[in-house]
């Protein structure tokens, strides 16, 4: 996408859609700064989607603050997506055949979203940096945890057999090589100024 000077936010895309299957969810995030970003977004999407659904007013929902793990989806209530958003969210998934639970990260101030702390590889296993709540619905799955010190790196992304992690962070690189990951260390600095991770930086598809 093309720079957007009214909306220096902008480069953050998955907050401003959720996308999942053939589903393609316009949020409306929780910042009054961000709002304008989602019809940018929605058109560069066009020609990928059939239909669009939307979350409304009084509504509000950061894509960051969603995490899918196969049929069921954490979504994360925080300063950024509140409970109407949720349950909005939580509907649309349901008319899809999938399952939706949320996970209060309010009382985590080093969390902005959900995905700040958790990221779901596949296969049953998922990322988490120290201090993220515990979440039943997830019990059964495999941890690994992020070391303190590391918490940025707790946002990662898996595309296909390989895992991006910001660089610096080289405990979690060595842990994910153990376990038969390739790993790729992406410079992000600049985004984290702006509390942003590698998540935000794309629409995933």
């Amino acid at each position: 996408m093309d720079a957007d000077e009214d909306h220096p936010d902008g480069t953050f895309v998955e907050d401003t859609f959720l996308i999942a299957e053939g589903i393609a969810v316009a949020t409306r995030p929780g910042a009054k700064t961000r709002e304008g970003e989602v019809a940018a977004v929605a058109a560069a999407l066009r020609n990928f989607v059939a239909k669009l659904e939307h979350i409304r007013a009084p509504g509000t929902l950061d894509g960051g603050d969603v995490c899918q793990a196969g049929r069921h989806f954490l979504i994360g209530i925080s300063a950024r997506t509140n409970e109407s958003g949720a349950a909005q969210l939580a509907a649309i998934l349901a008319r899809h055949g999938f399952t939706a639970s949320t996970v209060d990260i309010r009382g985590n101030p080093a969390l902005l979203h959900l995905k700040s702390g958790i990221a779901y590889l596949g296969e049953d296993r998922f990322v988490v940096a120290p201090g993220f709540p515990a979440v039943p619905e997830i019990a059964r799955f495999e941890k690994i945890a992020v070391m303190a010190g590391e918490e940025y790196a707790a946002n990662c992304v898996r595309i296909n057999d390989e895992v991006l992690i910001a660089s610096g962070f080289p405990k979690l690189a060595a842990s994910l090589r153990g376990l038969g990951y390739r790993t790729r260390a992406v410079g992000m600095s600049e985004f984290a100024k702006m509390d942003g991770g590698l998540s935000c930086l794309s629409l995933r598809f």
